[in-house]
């Protein structure tokens, strides 16, 4: 649980230029007339700020959290974007407060942006009955059953954050951006990238969920919000989108921990990544190492170096 004191919680609201209306194309994002950003925390910390902002989401149709991490560069000029996209149960904060991402990363001058895992709040009937499905297990994918339309986490982390970082915050270069993830949000950072090598300059992942469609875990998600169409199915698969992957060169760099329960169980499958030559893994398999923070803490200053590397290249 965390407090934040109220008087050191600016709330401060910034309008947005709209992106779209109700005639948008096919995949563009229809934007609340006049969204508003309000930042609820602030902390500083390694000479930068931890910020927390909520807005109302045209994608998932409620309001959605997001933390930012600022580094000290960021006082003086543009610097680039690391997304963060956390695992089952986690919200937005989960990151910023466990990870110690933030000494490293004021170091190489690098934002770390960390979205919430799902919409919240919707009132779906049993969106809160299960751990690994509904609130807090958004999958990084847009549902496509009736019930779960409002779980479009892509559109969200792909189109209207980014969108709504580029136009609220100067100091963001949106556009030089990379992604990394644990667990679900291993998942999710795997297939965004493989989806859109265009808009990341690199990707890696802590004991990523690589191969839903072979675990229990994907099969539940996929089946309630996707439907019993396997072929949309594979699209938010990391594994069989490896196979087919067109984009630029790229290190798929895979930290997993040997005594991870999730691994044994083989809800996770990082071996099942399909290298080729414009793709590399780089599977580190951590011995004595679990799935939970402590790890993530032990090695999150590998990856944030490797995307600084990729992102000042």
């Amino acid at each position: 649980m965390s407090f934040v004191c109220a008087a050191a919680a600016a709330s401060v609201r910034i309008s947005l230029r709209c992106l779209g209306t109700k005639a948008c194309p096919p995949g563009q994002i229809e934007q609340l007339p006049m969204a508003q950003l309000k930042e609820i925390g602030k902390n500083k910390m390694f000479g930068g700020f931890n910020r927390r902002f909520q807005h109302p989401s045209s994608s998932c149709g409620c309001d959605m959290n997001f933390s930012v991490y600022f580094p000290p560069a960021a006082d003086h000029g543009k610097v680039p974007v690391l997304y963060w996209l956390s695992g089952l149960t986690c919200t937005d904060e989960n990151f910023i407060q466990k990870s110690g991402a933030q000494r490293v990363a004021a170091a190489e001058g690098v934002a770390i942006v960390c979205p919430d895992t799902s919409p919240r709040g919707l009132g779906v009937e049993g969106e809160s009955d299960s751990w690994d499905f509904g609130v807090g297990a958004g999958f990084y994918l847009n549902a496509t059953q009736e019930k779960w339309k409002k779980w479009r986490m892509y559109d969200y982390c792909t189109k209207e954050l980014p969108e709504l970082l580029r136009s609220s915050f100067d100091q963001l270069d949106t556009k030089n951006a990379s992604i990394f993830g644990h667990s679900m949000g291993g998942h999710g950072a795997l297939t965004i990238f493989l989806k859109n090598p265009d808009k990341y300059k690199s990707v890696s992942a802590f004991a990523p969920i690589a191969n839903p469609v072979n675990c229990p875990w994907g099969q539940k998600a996929f089946s309630g919000y996707l439907g019993d169409d396997k072929s949309l199915w594979e699209e938010y698969d990391a594994s069989l989108l490896s196979r087919k992957y067109k984009g630029h060169p790229t290190k798929i760099l895979i930290d997993q921990g040997d005594d991870d329960k999730f691994y044994k169980e083989k809800q996770l499958l990082p071996q099942n990544i399909v290298e080729s030559e414009l793709l590399r893994v780089e599977l580190h398999l951590r011995s004595g190492y679990d799935h939970s923070y402590f790890f993530i803490a032990s090695f999150v200053e590998d990856h944030i170096k490797m995307h600084a590397r990729a992102l000042k290249s």
